[in-house]
């Protein structure tokens, strides 16, 4: 589909859902155009000049971005994160219970992640989990391969509460890291004008920066889930570790007895 196309599809489908009284003579009013011309734009029939682009944009809420580049019929607006820059689109998706759904970053999977994380279908099209104790907020889990993730095994995942702004990093704390080639798994040291300055846990790394202008994502480290072993570990919260270490015994414990 076409920009366009799509464009002409989100304004005609803006106007429908979200102001179902608003004729193409009112908003073209808004727009100081005539109707002729908006409905032109709703066909696909011409491309509207920048500045009734931004007027749309800024009528709706919605970024210019947004609505040259998802189709957003598909999606829940309601649902969604908008992010700063223009830059992508996180949906929340949630299961017939109303938990968080959270979406799963395959292994072998990261380049694939840092070309398609701005396209709102890549993200939709990754498997999901829920964590009944995670409801608030937007939760990704991301592969730890190697040496980018210590101390975790190969096998496990790392689970991120995305972070909105680079004002709510709090230093000390254990992030994980979007850049334009990597996912980065380090404690926060300093945020400066800038760049942030990041370390390892592991004392012969040296300390180094990553400029904003590298920096796509950030995730704010909440645990790690490793499926070959069916276990979660090292939440944060001490008590909810102790509770589910708890559970997963009662129902091995079931199990045998159902077995026996």
């Amino acid at each position: 589909m076409s920009t366009l196309s799509i464009l002409a599809d989100n304004i005609r489908y803006l106007r429908l859902k979200q102001a179902p009284n608003l004729s193409q003579e009112k908003i073209a009013e808004k727009l100081m155009i005539s109707r002729d011309s908006y409905a032109k734009y709703e066909t696909a029939k011409y491309t509207p000049p920048l500045d009734v682009l931004l007027g749309i944009s800024r009528y709706y809420h919605i970024s210019t971005d947004l609505l040259l580049t998802v189709d957003l019929r598909k999606y829940k607006l309601e649902e969604m994160l908008n992010l700063p820059d223009n830059r992508i689109l996180l949906p929340i998706k949630t299961d017939s219970l109303g938990e968080n759904k959270i979406e799963i970053v395959p292994y072998k999977a990261k380049m694939g992640y840092l070309k398609g994380y701005a396209d709102p279908e890549y993200i939709e099209g990754l498997q999901t989990m829920s964590l009944p104790f995670l409801r608030n907020g937007k939760y990704r889990a991301f592969p730890a391969e190697g040496d980018s993730m210590p101390p975790y095994k190969d096998g496990t995942y790392v689970i991120g509460e995305y972070v909105e702004r680079i004002s709510d990093i709090k230093l000390g704390k254990v992030y994980l890291l979007i850049t334009r080639t990597d996912f980065i798994f380090k404690r926060i040291e300093s945020v400066n004008k800038k760049s942030i300055t990041v370390k390892s846990n592991e004392s012969f790394y040296e300390n180094y920066e990553i400029p904003f202008s590298d920096l796509w994502e950030i995730w704010q480290h909440a645990g790690s889930y490793s499926p070959q072993e069916l276990e979660i570990i090292d939440f944060a919260s001490e008590d909810v570790k102790s509770m589910l270490l708890r559970l997963m015994q009662e129902i091995k414990e079931l199990k045998a007895a159902i077995k026996n």
